[in-house]
């Protein structure tokens, strides 16, 4: 079993940048996938980015380029630097986690974190 929790939310400007952080604790860190996930107001829970244990990695289509999903398994973390903020982009945005290789589907990641909040002002 794997806890997640995430930092680096916050509130900034169109065109700034920011870098979440989601630290993992539990055993066998480098055997998870850690998916990004981010969910609006009103709106369905959708995928951002993913990375597999091999770090391989996968971001959705209207995101790449300006997101990237990184991680460090000596320091049990994955990180999303984020680029060229738009309004659009704010949400809460949440990590998760499932066992070696990953996807863009929310319900086969059994492990969550609690999100962080990212708010874009136009």
């Amino acid at each position: 079993q794997v806890q997640l929790v995430e930092s680096g939310g916050g509130l900034v400007q169109a065109g700034a940048s920011l870098r979440l952080s989601c630290a993992a604790s539990g055993r066998s860190f480098s055997s998870y996938a850690l998916g990004w996930f981010r969910q609006a107001p009103g709106k369905e829970r959708e995928f951002v980015a993913a990375i597999s244990s091999s770090a391989l990695s996968t971001h959705a289509d209207s995101m790449k380029g300006r997101f990237t999903i990184s991680r460090d398994n000596a320091k049990n973390t994955v990180y999303l630097q984020m680029n060229y903020l738009k309004p659009e982009d704010t949400a809460v945005y949440y990590c998760a986690a499932r066992m070696y290789t990953y996807s863009s589907d929310k319900n086969l990641y059994p492990y969550w974190g609690q999100g962080t909040q990212v708010t874009v002002s136009s």
